[in-house]
């Protein structure tokens, strides 16, 4: 079914060769109309002068006076007039009241709502004796007093104007016979020509090996094809960094994953020892219970690096209440942070309060929060005697559209020399004992670069024995 509805692929060369040689053959034959007509009207110009010329001569032999009108045409005259091996020549002098006076007595007379001229020579077409003439006359003024004109005419019929007109027409028409089949054959030379660019950027990009993914040279293409080369080049791009993700994934969750297992397999030989006891046997359970909470949460780490990672284009956007998703974070973390003896707030703006809707996806960005509440909670030393501090902040500019979330801790904080650092993946503050996977920064970095949020890190309590951690992360495209 799928192959019977699938469009039939179209040949870009023949597409081009067909647009420019389908309105070639159009107009040869408009071409062909168009010079016959010419033809006809050059072939009869110098006929149509000679039979003005022919009627100018008839109308000088009629003569008149005060009571008369005579024509006298003479024999040599007339012999002249008759003397044509190609075309018969007809002549009619028609006398004051319309009377015969020489000439064919059939000759077809002007149309009758001609008005008299005298003196201008008009030519007409016209037929006589079944033949298709072309007829030259005039009218002749004569001093008989209330006297009509004299009407003289001369007709000829077409053969010599054919013959000629067809001369015309094989001395255009012969040269375009060769002309054509010339011009097809170099439209489809150019045509070829123009698109071998084409063909050798296939040739590169077929012998290309399957890892190179370098960019196409835009300047060895034409000036017309480079746009598509650079969009391809743009998508290599993308696809380079998206196989480079997928390559550092796997390579950070084999890195991740060995450890825990690796825990994980020698505790169940510990455990399957047949002189273990049941304390061992108890203790080793319980650091296999361990190993896979530490293996879940790298897998859960990773996944969401991935996720963070996949693109600003690959994600649903809407309308997101940070009050909403911080509070439901918070409430998540709570046990958590009892369990410690952390005492876990929040400060800032209330719930339903304008200015603290972000356009974003909303699993990243609780994520997010919780990442950074996690990440306070591991670094925060706390005991039931001296409880730690953990406050989560929100603070909104509704003038500004402008968010800031801040998570502030009592910690040990984080020296300025190692600030860009704790934001590389699996890197860990140096001295501390605390449990965590190196990717939970790394991942708040990518899902607020996700949002267009900046995130920075600075002292929480400067000069302090305790100065803390401050993150903050700031939100500029705020929904009202």
């Amino acid at each position: 079914m799928a192959k019977l509805f699938r469009r039939e692929q179209h040949s870009l060369f023949g597409e081009i060769l067909d647009w420019m040689l389908t309105p070639l053959l159009l107009l040869w034959p408009v071409s062909l109309a168009l010079t016959w007509l010419v033809a006809q009207n050059i072939a009869g110009r110098p006929f149509d002068r000679g039979l003005e010329y022919n009627v100018q001569a008839l109308a000088q032999l009629v003569k008149s006076d005060q009571t008369r009108m005579s024509f006298n045409l003479p024999l040599p005259a007339r012999e002249i007039l008759r003397a044509d091996e190609a075309d018969l020549i007809y002549y009619q002098v028609l006398g004051t009241r319309g009377e015969f006076v020489s000439g064919e007595r059939d000759f077809p007379l002007p149309p009758d709502e001609e008005l008299p001229m005298p003196s201008e020579v008009r030519i007409r077409d016209d037929e006589m004796r079944g033949a298709d003439v072309r007829v030259a006359y005039t009218w002749v003024r004569v001093g008989m007093p209330g006297a009509k004109p004299v009407l003289v005419q001369v007709g000829e019929t077409l053969e010599k104007r054919s013959v000629l007109a067809t001369e015309i027409i094989k001395g255009v028409m012969l040269p375009q016979f060769v002309i054509l089949p010339l011009a097809v054959l170099l439209v489809w030379l150019a045509l070829a020509r123009g698109i071998r660019p084409l063909n050798k950027l296939e040739e590169r990009i077929r012998q290309r090996l399957p890892d190179d993914l370098s960019p196409l040279d835009e300047y060895a293409v034409p000036q017309e094809v480079a746009p598509l080369v650079g969009s391809i080049n743009d998508l290599l791009t993308r696809l380079k960094e998206s196989i480079a993700t997928q390559k550092r994934f796997l390579a950070d969750a084999a890195h991740q994953l060995k450890t825990p297992l690796a825990g994980l397999r020698m505790q169940a030989d510990l455990a399957q020892r047949a002189d273990s006891s049941a304390d061992e046997l108890k203790q080793s359970l319980k650091l296999i219970g361990r190993a896979s909470i530490r293996a879940t949460h790298t897998v859960n780490q990773l996944l969401s690096l991935a996720r963070a990672e996949s693109g600003s284009t690959h994600i649903a956007r809407s309308p997101c209440d940070l009050v909403s998703l911080v509070s439901d974070v918070i409430q998540d973390s709570l046990p958590r942070a009892l369990d410690k003896h952390i005492d876990l707030g929040y400060e800032g703006v209330e719930a339903g309060s304008t200015g603290v809707r972000v356009m974003g996806n909303p699993t990243l960005l609780k994520e997010m929060v919780r990442n950074l509440v996690d990440n306070a909670i591991n670094y925060t030393p706390s005991s039931q005697e001296n409880p730690g501090v953990i406050t989560v902040r929100l603070l909104a500019d509704k003038f500004g559209k402008v968010v800031v979330l801040q998570v502030e801790d009592s910690g040990p904080g984080i020296p300025e020399a190692e600030r860009d650092l704790v934001f590389q993946p699996f890197y860990r503050a140096l001295g501390t004992e605390a449990d965590g996977s190196g990717l939970g920064l790394p991942i708040v970095m990518e899902i607020a670069h996700q949002h267009a949020a900046v995130v920075t890190l600075e002292d929480a309590s400067p000069g302090k024995p305790m100065p803390g951690a401050r993150f903050t992360v700031r939100f500029s495209n705020t929904q009202t």
